[in-house]
């Protein structure tokens, strides 16, 4: 079986066709390329053979890379994985620069053969790079394909020839959405951009066309050609200094200098630019291989792209329970969690019946779809005919009995457990027996909730984050008798919205409030102690989180912190741990100081809610203290607060798969994603030290940093958590 096949046509057109027996999609892998150039090197030594199309044999022309092949490359390597690494890119790079030079003779130009890439559908990393050392690229007029190259999204960047040859095509300003921000483009879109040539509704008879009329000096690239001039001007020209210099500083704006990949993506940019384009692809291929060595760089991949996409395949879904695809939904509740589920639920094509105290609010919650959609009419991401569509899947409706037929319920009514309690056995007695019972709730306990159901074992959580229509995770939690029926429903509901699902068992606060709480509270802690507010926000941005954590509680609301302190407190009695931060959000509160939503908050705020600095009223109360801490104190305070509470969550079993946790944490609240989670950080940092540092940090600032006993036994054992719990047949190593 191979990945690549050859066959040439009467008219003496060679048509490479890519296509991998046991993928859904293409993805180049080390064999293949061995392939690839064999093709490459037969056509260009028979006489027979006039052009060649590169095409695939399935709908979309490729994924990318498989990133198993760039960890043989390192572990062929011995003793010396990073010679290994640079070898193998510099092979690829020697197939791309074969396939571009065509056989020509280089000092004349000429006695090359025509070879263009006929790209059936999506077009995605290699499956672009390879394309751009092509002649001529024709893509189909497939409004679906997505063209790009979005390593950078997993915190690496384009390694086989991509940002050398998409620099030197574009120049550096053209070429940085789609390096350094990772940006994917519809055919169409991506020919005005300049990443393709032509877009045809038979790419490969429009390639075959083109072969066969090529002159040659249609095969000559413009770096490759005499007084090449690259756009925008090189790093020392006077324009390009100065995009130079802008890169630079929106880089470091953007990342705070946490995502390794960016920096080392820029520095290939500007170093090739000064240098001949075969020693540029040796720069690349430098940087390239600086990257994969960095363990950052290992665990983001692992993370945010190999076990993202196991639990998006259903890595951790029940065996033997067959398809639970949700066919009509039912949302209680048209607040802004209702609104957006129906959002999503009707966007994936699913019957939605929208139900709350009275029509006219219903109605309110489903014109939330209405808006959404015109928004993205005016953007051109939507149609009236989609909007029209997705409009008419919701009814909305404060009559019950419409939620008859409905497969899956999600309650999203207010966070009162006899409220939800009640809606609960008055939604029981219309639906089915078979259908299954969810709440959305970000606290409250779902055994708990589950006492009002009269099938417990067909109830469960399904916790959305907001805005829902943007938050990518949901979290699905599991109480003590629910069923694995009603588990992989949720999950296969997930799937059809297309987001990433993670399944935790029931405890206070599940998994990612368990330790975003921690988080949010140390940056509170730290500010009852005199530490600088612009300290305590700018040291979590520059460790990679979005917002700090004063900033993040603005966001979210102080009066919501202070209702789940007091809400905690009742439930856990005497067990409570009293803590300065509770005094600090109740005196929030009592001035009228909730966050964003109220205009005033641990910032000030103009009239139209944008920041204008911190407030200066919380040092009147709290003094800023002569001796401010290091940044490296306060970073490593906000980091342990948090996982600590992940690896306790994972000794109680609340985590199942510490895959779940890296990816959850990640995509909740955006754990510093250049770590790749809590996990694949405390392995970065190793069990041995975790432990040191948390018992200074305990000796310093109090038992909740205390060493959790699976750290402990795990750092006197030398263990990492991806060699202890990695599960069975994950790529997750």
């Amino acid at each position: 079986m191979t990945d690549f096949t050859m066959k040439t046509d009467s008219d003496g057109v060679a048509i490479i066709t890519w296509d991998v027996p046991d993928k859904s999609m293409n993805v180049m892998r080390t064999d293949a390329l061995l392939e690839l150039d064999a093709c490459i090197t037969s056509a260009l030594a028979d006489d027979a053979v006039k052009g060649i199309v590169i095409t695939s044999g399935k709908k979309d022309f490729a994924g990318g890379m498989d990133l198993n092949a760039l960890a043989e490359m390192k572990n062929s390597a011995g003793d010396d994985p990073a010679r290994g690494l640079f070898d193998g890119i510099m092979q690829m790079h020697g197939l791309l620069r074969k396939i571009e030079l065509a056989g020509m003779d280089f000092k004349s130009k000429k006695g090359g053969k025509p070879i263009a890439a006929a790209l059936p559908g999506t077009a995605a990393g290699i499956g672009l790079e390879l394309p751009l050392a092509t002649h001529r690229i024709f893509a189909a007029n497939n409004p679906k394909a997505k063209i790009g190259l979005p390593e950078i999204m997993i915190g690496i960047f384009p390694g086989a020839g991509g940002t050398t040859r998409l620099t030197r095509k574009l120049g550096a300003m053209g070429a940085s959405p789609f390096l350094l921000e990772g940006k994917m483009l519809s055919p169409e879109k991506a020919q005005k951009a300049g990443l393709i040539d032509e877009v045809a509704d038979d790419p490969v008879a429009a390639a075959k066309a083109w072969v066969l009329s090529a002159k040659d000096s249609d095969l000559v690239k413009p770096w490759d050609a005499k007084g090449y001039k690259m756009p925008g001007g090189t790093p020392y020209h006077p324009a390009g200094f100065m995009t130079f210099v802008g890169a630079s500083a929106m880089v470091h704006g953007k990342t705070q200098g946490a995502i390794p990949g960016a920096k080392a993506l820029l520095s290939a940019v500007y170093e090739g630019a000064l240098v001949p384009f075969d020693t540029a692809l040796k720069v690349e291929a430098r940087w390239f291989t600086n990257i994969l060595m960095n363990p950052s760089s290992s665990a983001m991949i692992r993370s945010l792209f190999l076990n993202k996409e196991a639990l998006e395949k259903g890595a951790v879904r029940p065996k033997g329970v067959p398809d639970q695809k949700v066919k009509k939904i039912g949302v209680l509740g048209a607040g802004m969690m209702g609104s957006g589920i129906t959002l999503v639920s009707a966007m994936a094509g699913m019957e939605v019946v929208l139900i709350d105290r009275d029509d006219e609010t219903a109605e309110r919650g489903k014109s939330y779809t209405a808006s959404y959609m015109d928004k993205g009419i005016k953007r051109g991401k939507a149609t009236e005919e989609k909007k029209a569509a997705a409009l008419a899947q919701i009814t909305a409706t404060a009559d019950l009995s419409a939620l008859k037929g409905c497969d899956l319920i999600i309650e999203a009514v207010f966070e009162d457990p006899a409220v939800k309690a009640e809606m609960t056995k008055k939604v029981e007695a219309v639906i089915g027996e078979d259908c299954i019972f969810a709440s959305n709730t970000s606290t409250l306990p779902i055994t708990e909730l589950a006492k009002a159901s009269k099938r417990p074992e067909q109830f469960i959580g399904i916790h959305f984050f907001s805005p829902v229509e943007k938050m990518f995770l949901v979290e699905i939690i599991k109480g003590k008798q629910t069923g694995p029926r009603a588990v992989a429903k949720a999950l296969d509901y997930v799937r059809q919205i297309r987001k990433t699902p993670i399944v935790v068992n029931d405890a206070r606060f599940f998994y990612c409030n368990r330790c975003i709480i921690p988080y949010v509270n140390e940056g509170a802690r730290m500010l009852t102690e005199g530490v600088a507010p612009a300290l305590i926000d700018h040291a979590a941005r520059q460790l990679g989180f979005p917002v700090g954590p004063l900033q993040l509680t603005d966001e979210t609301s102080i009066d919501l912190g202070a209702k789940i302190a007091r809400a905690t407190k009742a439930a856990m009695g005497n067990a409570y741990p009293a803590s300065p931060v509770d005094d600090l959000l109740f005196w929030m509160e009592e001035k009228g100081r909730l966050g964003r939503k109220a205009k005033a908050g641990f910032f000030d705020y103009d009239e139209a809610g944008k920041r204008q600095g911190y407030w200066k009223g919380v040092e009147d109360k709290y003094p800023r203290a002569e001796q401010q801490p290091s940044l490296q104190e306060v970073q490593d305070r906000l980091m342990f607060a948090q996982v600590l509470e992940a690896v306790r969550a994972l000794e109680e079993g609340v985590l199942e798969d510490i895959r779940e946790g890296d990816v959850g944490a990640i995509l909740a609240w955006g754990f510093a994603p250049a770590t790749g989670g809590p996990f694949s950080w405390l392995d970065i940092i190793g069990a041995p030290y975790a432990a040191e540092r948390c018992d200074e940090l305990t000796a310093k600032y109090g038992e909740r940093f205390t060493t959790p006993a699976l750290l402990r036994e795990m750092a006197e054992k030398g263990q990492s958590f991806y060699t202890r719990f990695a599960p069975e047949g994950a790529a997750a190593a």
